[in-house]
Order: structure tokens, then C-alpha cells, then sequence
């Protein structure tokens, strides 16, 4: 078997996590290859001692893999799927950092369940993501990228709100006037665009969210799409450019360039213990149905 491994920073507290893995990796002598920096960031820290020389390095990822261990927290998990994209290889994320609600286990888990995932005991959840492009074309890295979460456009450098003219299928929907506007799938419904008011959305659901952020026309709500819908969007306000965000990443763009959002052609793929659902999650992590009285 031959495994992925990624992290995104190295924190000393969990250095005792990592190690469990690296070591229980060892002795069942899988094929282990560690994302260079995040090699690099564990052999500079003293605190894991043991040295693998087997273990070896990579840089991008090919169909070869089988599984792929993200260790950190949600922010992990949404850079290493620029790692994936279309490989289908499944994600298996290990909570190390606070909420972790995208991750498949919790750090505490690693000796019980990696015996569990590593014979293949679990189910799949195929994600869907986001492509984006600009018109005309920008030359920055961040739109070849795809996001697991959300895409969207915010003010930059300004108090004052931006208009965000959008379009369905060719189609004008109206001009948000707003702080910004998010386009959220139904991972990232649990996001972002939740804590703008928009609404949770079941992993499984072929559709998108339009979730504005904090609206001045106070009739404007999130509107929920068919996810095969192409979402055009221009931005227009005092300041010459505005923000666009995929997930964590962010850039620059002018205003009055055409923005084109599209659902990627491909899923990602979640690892899913048996005993583990969205739902579970949602009650454990989000304290859904959460009562005092009961």
C-alpha cells in the first residue's frame, strides 16, 4: 500500500500524534511518502526522534496512491485537495488542530482506527468542488486552483459596501449590494456562508448556496442552486479592485472583470468510518439539537 501524507504546520503538541502514526506506518511497513516541507518541518523538530529512512518525499501526487492522511485542521484538509483534484484518492484527516470538522478522525483515535483505514473498513464521501476563471484571464496561481468550501468575492481596503451583479445560466439574477458574496457548496455550507445566515446543506446534494454578506437590501436571502448552474459575477464599488477567496487562498482582482464559477468535473473523496455520518457530526461538533434542559 502506498500512502500520502500532508501537513501544513508542525506544532510541537502534536508531535506525539504524528509520531504514533509515522511509527504504526513503520512496523506494517507501508510505502509512506511525506509532502516535502511538512518532511522537512518534522525533521527539524527534535521532539520526534526515531528517523525512517524509507519514508521518502513527493511534491504532487499520481493515481498510484491509496489513501492520503491530512494532519492539522480544517485548513489542511482544504489546501490538500489542490493535491488531489481529479486522482481520486480518498482523504483521511486527522483532527489535531480545534473543531476539526472536516476531519475523518481525531487525534486520540490514531491507535484504534488506523487499522480500520488502512483495511479499507470505511465508506467514501465524494465532495464536490469549485473551478473558477476570469475574463479577461489572470496570470495569478490561484485560479487554477479548486476550492472544497467556497468561493468569494469581499471589499478590499474600503468601509464602503461593493455590488455584485450575478448571473445564472446566462441569465441576471439581481446586484447584490453587500460586503461581498459567497458561493458555498454544500461542504462549505457548514462554512463560511453558515455564519452569514446561509443554510446547512446534507454532503450528498447536487446543489450550490448564494449566501450575500451582510446585505444592505434587506430582502436579499441565500438562494439555493442546482450545483450544475454557472454563476457569472462582476464586481463594481469606489476602490478600483476587490478580494476573491477560494477556501483559504486569496487575491487580488479589479473591478468589472467577469468572474465565471463553475462545479468542477470530478469529486473528492472523504473517508468515512462505519461508525461515523454527517449527521453524527453535526450533533457532535455543531451541538445541533443542543439542549440544556435535556
Amino acid at each position: 500500500m502506498k500512502i500520502g501524507i500532508y501537513g501544513q504546520f508542525y506544532h510541537p503538541n502534536a508531535a506525539e500524534y504524528i509520531g504514533q502514526l509515522l511509527e504504526i506506518l513503520d512496523q506494517k511497513n507501508i510505502e509512506v511518502h511525506i509532502e516535502e516541507d511538512f518532511l522537512g518541518l518534522i525533521q527539524e523538530n527534535k521532539t520526534i526522534t526515531k528517523d525512517y529512512p524509507r519514508f521518502k518525499a513527493f511534491e504532487e501526487l499520481d493515481n498510484s496512491f491509496e489513501l492520503f492522511f491530512c494532519i492539522g485542521g480544517d485548513g489542511t484538509i482544504l489546501k490538500s485537495i489542490n493535491y488531489i483534484r481529479n486522482l481520486d484518492i480518498p482523504i483521511v484527516g486527522i483532527n489535531t488542530g480545534r473543531l476539526g470538522f472536516l476531519a475523518t478522525i481525531q487525534k486520540e483515535q490514531i491507535p484504534e482506527t488506523i487499522d480500520e483505514i488502512l483495511n479499507k473498513n470505511f465508506a467514501l464521501s465524494p465532495r464536490s468542488v469549485l473551478s473558477i476563471a476570469t475574463n479577461p484571464e489572470s496570470e495569478d496561481e490561484i485560479y487554477s486552483n479548486i476550492a472544497l468550501n467556497e468561493i468569494a468575492v469581499s471589499r478590499k481596503n474600503t468601509t464602503s459596501m461593493i455590488t455584485v451583479e450575478t448571473w445564472l445560466d446566462d441569465q441576471f439574477l439581481t446586484s447584490y449590494w453587500a460586503d461581498g458574496l459567497i458561493i458555498a457548496t454544500p461542504t462549505g455550507s457548514t462554512g463560511y456562508s453558515l455564519s452569514c445566515g446561509g443554510p446547512v446543506i446534507i454532503p450528498d446534494t447536487d446543489s450550490l448556496v448564494i449566501t450575500p454578506i451582510a446585505p444592505h437590501n434587506l430582502n436579499a436571502r441565500p438562494l439555493v442552486i442546482k450545483d450544475h448552474t454557472v454563476i457569472k459575477l462582476k464586481v463594481s464599488g469606489r476602490e478600483n479592485s476587490h478580494l476573491v477567496s477560494m477556501d483559504s487562498r486569496i487575491a487580488t482582482l479589479e473591478n468589472e472583470t467577469e468572474i465565471i464559477i463553475k462545479k468542477a468535473p470530478y469529486t473528492v473523496n472523504f473517508v468515512e468510518l462505519q461508525q461515523d455520518s454527517f449527521l453524527n457530526t453535526l450533533r457532535k461538533k455543531l451541538l445541533w439539537g443542543e439542549d440544556k434542559r435535556n
